[in-house]
């Protein structure tokens, strides 16, 4: 038979413990109940428990020293907060000090129950180390920190801002944390906040009511309600228009929304994860960002390394990589010589994994097929003499030894190679050769032309060459008639 789980309730108001006691023996969980600090602890020393909840004002101390308390010395025990209705600061305080998540007076059933399952379904702190992170890829040190924090923000409800370059993983660090949470059964919705008209954000957000505009039609649910249960991502947040971020601000601190068009507000159960590559706090400062809302977003700030700051770790992503991108190609994998790899690990990246991704899509085409060099790298960055690094492939255009040859002529031949190595690579199928290249058909079959490299193509050229003259010559003479 399975153990009983049981809850430790603290408050000093007897009426708000009945009801939370009623509350969870509904729910099969054995209550304990305390009304002060000092015997809670009592209470903790007896016993384990499955979760806490406490009030913030006691006679004898404030919640927040029962979560300090309990995070010392019970790590891994969820622990709610019940704040009075207007304290968004005592939650924000809370949670900033490990609490799992907050309730706020007076307390709703639908507001209560969610806490008590999501902090149920949590895992063993035990086997928090165990979370499924391995999609963050690396052993650096800066990596397996992120990987650490990841593990235990999924433990919590907290808001979670993630800072970080363009291209540095923010997106894939939200979707672990819902993944390894107690969420993991709710949506995890991600969306672009500078990519919806401001016009449309309201009812992009919250939803509309049939006839609350022309066009609506029938009711739709927005974003808040599609992720109740779940995680709603909040990408480049600091797009929002302040005027849509004061209405984001209320839905985060009460928990409830309003369709466009609607009349009554109704509860969403979200964990909200933000983040931007551009610097939040300058922005308050500036009075682009509302500063109550960043300290909203920032309960817990996680911040990713760009990729230059972790050079051990881009070798073992850039074959991870090759690897997926040979796979959607349905195509050997090309191994990446040592020298070439070196190389890598010393760029600046930049544009961090997306630049690194799009430098290996490109040095595919490049490639014999068999091996990746330094010279199908070069192929976009053959004239950055500003790097400044050893590598053999310094040698490969040295101006002093090649004053024969032109700038044009050398683009033209690293051109022509390219074409040749994703002909061969796709067996002559000029559509697949084009799609390994990055262009369109037509746009292949006139370089294939232009260098000389097809009979076929050369007499499609001569003959679109023909047929554009023919056609200017007709609407010059038009022209004329006029």
């Amino acid at each position: 038979m399975a153990q009983k789980l049981t809850c430790l309730i603290v408050d000093d108001e007897t009426d708000i413990r009945e009801l939370l006691v009623m509350t969870l023996e509904r729910m099969d969980i054995e209550t304990y109940s305390a009304s002060c600090v000092e015997e809670a602890k009592v209470l903790l020393k007896q016993r384990q428990y499955a979760l806490c909840l406490t009030d913030m004002q006691m006679p004898d101390g404030t919640g927040l020293d029962l979560v300090n308390y309990i995070s010392e010395f019970h790590a891994g025990l969820p622990i709610a907060v019940i704040t009075a209705h207007a304290s968004a600061e005592n939650a924000v305080s809370a949670l900033k000090a490990g609490a799992f998540d907050y309730l706020t007076k007076p307390i709703s059933l639908k507001q209560l129950r969610p806490v008590i399952e999501f902090a149920l379904k949590l895992p063993a702190p035990a086997n928090s180390s165990n979370a499924n992170t391995l999609e963050m890829i690396g052993d650096s040190e800066p990596i397996q920190y992120v990987r650490g924090m990841i593990a235990k923000l999924a433990r919590s409800q907290a808001p979670v801002y993630i800072s970080g370059e363009s291209g540095s993983g923010k997106e894939l660090a939200a979707k672990l944390i819902h993944k390894n949470s107690s969420r993991v059964d709710g949506a995890f919705i991600a969306v672009n906040c500078g990519a919806i008209p401001e016009n449309l954000m309201e009812s992009e957000f919250f939803g509309y009511k049939k006839g609350a505009f022309t066009g609506a039609n029938q009711d739709k649910e927005g974003m808040f309600q599609a992720a109740s249960g779940g995680t709603l991502f909040l990408d480049e947040v600091a797009d929002l228009p302040l005027a849509m971020q004061v209405k984001l601000l209320r839905a985060i601190q009460e928990k409830k929304v309003r369709m466009v068009g609607g009349t009554a507000e109704e509860t969403v159960d979200v964990r909200i994860i933000s983040a931007t590559h551009k610097n939040l706090s300058e922005m308050m400062d500036a009075g682009l960002f509302r500063q109550d809302l960043y300290y909203r977003l920032n309960v817990i700030q996680l911040k990713m390394p760009a990729l230059r700051d972790r050079p051990s770790d881009i070798p073992v992503l850039a074959n991870l990589l090759m690897a997926k991108l040979c796979a959607s190609l349905n195509i050997p994998i090309p191994q990446i010589d040592s020298a070439t790899q070196t190389y890598i690990a010393k760029l600046p990246f930049p544009g961090n994994v997306r630049e690194l991704e799009n430098m290996l899509e490109r040095a595919l085409a490049m490639c014999d097929g068999q091996t990746i060099t330094i010279d199908d790298l070069l192929h976009r960055d053959e004239l950055r003499n500003d790097l400044k690094l050893d590598h053999p492939a310094k040698q490969s255009f040295d101006p002093d030894k090649n004053l024969e040859v032109s700038l044009s002529d050398y683009l033209e031949d690293i051109e022509k190679r390219a074409i040749i190595n994703a002909l061969t690579k796709a067996n002559n199928n000029k559509t697949a050769a084009a799609k390994l290249l990055g262009v369109s058909f037509r746009t292949l079959r006139y370089r294939l032309a232009k260098l000389g490299l097809s009979k076929d193509d050369d007499a499609d050229l001569a003959n679109e060459t023909r047929d554009s003259e023919s056609l200017n010559d007709e609407a010059q003479g038009r022209f004329q008639d006029q």
